[in-house]
């Protein structure tokens, strides 16, 4: 399976993840959140927003675009570092997927 497809599948498990967890929000944050320099906009986002407004979003157009994918993705350590709920192994565990599909084709 080609890795744009991959990749989609698990955003879309990551998607249903949130939601199942309660973590997905219905309102967006504000213009100034969003714009944040700083890395996953730890200083004006939760890291599930992060995924939800920034992340899935950012991925889903470049696989709908059919534009490349980023060379390397390492967003595993911060969702362990955020998510420390002992409901969110699944969540932790899908984005290690995610991860990983990024290290093997390099």
């Amino acid at each position: 399976m080609p890795q744009a497809q991959q990749v989609s599948a698990i955003l879309e498990q990551i998607n249903q993840e949130m939601i199942q967890l309660d973590l997905w929000q219905s309102t967006m944050p504000s213009e100034e959140a969003l714009a944040s320099v700083e890395p996953f906009c730890c200083d004006t986002l939760s890291f599930p927003q992060w995924l939800e407004f920034i992340f899935i979003p950012k991925m889903n157009m470049l696989i709908d675009s059919k534009l490349p994918l980023p060379q390397q993705l390492v967003i595993l350590p911060m969702a362990e570092q955020s998510l420390t709920n002992g409901n969110c192994a699944s969540l932790i565990s899908l984005i290690a997927q995610l991860d990983t599909l990024f290290i093997e084709q390099t």
